[in-house]
């Protein structure tokens, strides 16, 4: 993924660049639409306890296998009668805050490493090995590994899908320091004298900020399909409490005769992670100064 060339030097109003920034992006109606649908998301997710129609746990047997639009369940309802749209309010939770846990795991831990990759050439080789070796295996096995010996638990998975996540943070904070720091600013900040911390803490991470945020917004929806996919294979959050993988699992061996139970939270995890990608790319695209004269 390409990302934005923009750097801010010391004398530009940042408030008037985020006002363009937000001017791009809502001139975008892909991005108005990726917006809407990760506000509704949020607003569901964040107040299920009062808008769900039923408790998720709840078991309603003689309602087992009811068709969307049935009386007091507008998804229908799965195997022991638990509402589909409840359920999928309280997955998204699950998912949502596995998302920015995972998300704020890898940036706590791989920002600092990629600015000191690729201000500090010292340590640079050895940030660099580590980095390799651990993308050396896929992100969905290294996060199922991690999460196998740390135990099936939401917090477990969200931590391993986190420091899967890591090394292509450092990537891309490496590279975007080497950038910055090639630039005439800041071989004028060290000519003057600033220390290396003042240089990356007042230069080189206030320019780095944006690509920082695009590569979050990209790294949310993976966090999510990690999540789904932990939670299908067990090792994410256990039942009954609801997620959006463990309904996938429990709804497979009945999708003949319910499909609509394995379908709706299949279309809640494709509809959440296309609509983080789509403000990701946006914002990029909003982040980009060439933006503004295509």
């Amino acid at each position: 993924m390409a990302v934005a060339d923009v750097t801010v030097s010391a004398g530009t109003p940042l408030s008037s660049r985020r006002r363009k920034v937000v001017r791009r992006l809502l001139r975008n109606p892909l991005a108005i639409t990726g917006l809407v649908v990760l506000g509704i998301a949020v607003f569901a997710a964040l107040f299920a306890p009062w808008l769900a129609p039923h408790e998720p746990t709840d078991t309603h047997l003689s309602q087992a296998f009811a068709a969307p639009g049935t009386p007091g369940y507008v998804l229908g309802t799965d195997d022991l009668g638990r509402d589909v749209l409840s359920r999928i309010m309280f997955g998204l939770r699950a998912s949502l805050h596995v998302g920015m846990l995972a998300v704020a795991t890898s940036l706590a831990i791989g920002v600092p490493l990629g600015l000191m990759a690729g201000y500090f050439r010292t340590i640079d080789a050895l940030i660099s090995r580590f980095t390799d070796l651990v993308l050396a295996f896929p992100f969905l096995i290294l996060a199922v590994g991690l999460a196998a010996i740390r135990g099936a638990s939401l917090g477990n998975a969200a931590i391993a899908i986190g420091i899967a996540q890591i090394p292509g943070v450092i990537r891309i904070v490496r590279s975007e320091t080497l950038r910055l720091k090639s630039l005439d600013f800041v071989s004028a900040a060290i000519v003057e004298g600033a220390g290396d911390l003042w240089v990356i803490g007042r230069h080189i991470l206030p320019n780095a900020a944006s690509v920082i945020i695009v590569q979050a917004t990209v790294a949310i929806p993976a966090a999510i399909l990690g999540e789904a996919v932990l939670s299908f294979l067990g090792l994410g959050i256990q039942p009954p409490a609801p997620s959006l993988g463990t309904m996938l699992a429990d709804a497979q061996q009945f999708a003949a005769k319910a499909p609509w139970a394995a379908v709706m939270p299949g279309v809640a995890i494709m509809l959440i992670a296309l609509a983080f990608n789509i403000v990701g790319d946006s914002l990029r695209d909003a982040l980009d100064p060439k933006a503004s004269r295509r």
